[in-house]
């Protein structure tokens, strides 16, 4: 059993989540530089968040798991420095070659935020689990909102070079703190880490929790691609026709969802997991349903957008704090098979978003969102009855 976190473990944690998985995102707004800067086309340049997604996958595939074999603060240390070592070599890409593959790293190393989550979960306190969970979730969401902006703003007046520099800095400052705070126990394990990736595919099969909560989780995450690229489109054509900027602007309605985070682990540890999602999945959509009748009020939809990604944040702190709790000592490898399917399954959302909003339009793309929103609620309904 790993002991609990020392104080301030998991607001650590937390620093280190958000500022790893921000390194996805950060380098999006400077993406027409990049190609300016390296004399490429725009389209190829764009690859790099393909890249960066593919290797964060990657990375949950084969390293989360390392999270049930080595001590937290070697293997979060090592991943740190990982993160910065690839991040300079982004900054020193002298052509889009070499820059898409250093993404590929990147996004691996970046992973390391989804072992945080499991670290906390782990050697939480009984009975505050949802709360280390949901304290590094709010963390990591406050990284994805606040990255394009602060990777904006630093290319802006660095470069985008000089930018990712920085983030190298700050995964170093991690890297230093990491050993301080972070356990230094090994987990208890008996098998190799090649029988664990063997042993991925099977847990599926053995834990019906955890294709409950992938099924679950997934949903939701297809609606929140769906809603967030169909947005973006449909305010950037007429009859809003708003640029980058404006529509950016829109993200900030995810600060509610950041804030809600600390609440919904109390909620968690206090009540059931399943009621949390139930609750939030009903939040989300009548967050969405502000939406359907069109964008015209600014104010309505920006509360829309504020309830559905307070819901969608919330249920995936405590669909996170059941998966952990189905097996503690192997949540690495069940986290693992968790969010690869989560990734996978919120991936069609962000590839059917631009049909079905030609097919069908913002309304019915938006009521599409709603039954996946819907079906999740019903589904989080039949978990477990108490999460430990």
């Amino acid at each position: 059993m790993t002991r609990p976190l020392p104080r301030g473990g998991t607001f650590l944690l937390a620093a280190i989540a958000g500022t790893a998985i921000s390194n996805n995102y950060a380098i999006q707004p400077a993406l027409t530089a990049v190609a300016a800067d390296l004399g490429v086309p725009l389209s190829v340049i764009g690859l790099v968040p393909t890249a960066a997604l593919a290797g964060c996958m990657t990375g949950f595939a084969l390293l989360l798991p390392l999270t049930d074999h080595l001590a937290p603060h070697r293997l979060v240390t090592a991943h740190l420095i990982a993160l910065a070592a690839t991040l300079t070599l982004a900054a020193a890409a002298p052509g889009p070659v070499p820059l898409l593959a250093a993404y590929l790293l990147i996004g691996a190393a970046a992973s390391v935020a989804a072992q945080a989550g499991n670290i906390a979960g782990r050697a939480a306190p009984p009975g505050h689990r949802g709360t280390g969970v949901a304290t590094v979730a709010a963390g990591m969401s406050a990284g994805i909102l606040l990255s394009r902006l602060a990777g904006g703003a630093l290319s802006d007046i660095l470069g985008w070079r000089q930018m990712l520099l920085v983030f190298a800095a700050l995964a170093l400052l991690g890297a230093i703190a990491a050993p301080a705070f972070l356990p230094r126990r090994r987990p208890p394990s008996d098998r190799s880490y090649r029988t664990t990736l063997a042993s991925l595919p099977p847990l599926l099969r053995h834990h019906p929790q955890l294709r409950r909560a992938v099924v679950t989780g997934g949903l939701w995450y297809f609606a929140f691609n769906l809603i967030w690229v169909a947005l973006a489109l449909t305010l950037a054509q007429p009859p809003y026709s708003l640029g980058p900027t404006a529509i950016g602007l829109y993200s900030l309605a995810g600060l509610l969802g950041f804030a809600a985070l600390p609440l919904t682990g109390r909620l968690t540890d206090r009540y059931t997991s399943r009621t949390v999602i139930t609750a939030a999945m009903l939040a989300a959509a009548a967050g969405t349903t502000l939406l359907v009748t069109g964008l015209d009020t600014p104010p309505a939809t920006a509360l829309g957008l504020a309830l559905f990604d307070a819901g969608c944040f919330a249920a995936q702190a405590a669909n996170q704090s059941r998966v952990i709790a189905l097996d503690p000592e192997r949540s690495g490898s069940l986290s693992s098979v968790y969010l690869v399917l989560y990734f996978t399954i919120g991936a069609m959302g962000t590839a059917l978003a631009a049909p079905l909003l030609n097919t069908i339009g913002w309304q019915g793309t938006t009521l599409t969102a709603i039954a996946a929103l819907l079906l999740a609620a019903a589904l989080g309904r039949t978990g477990t009855r108490r999460t430990p």
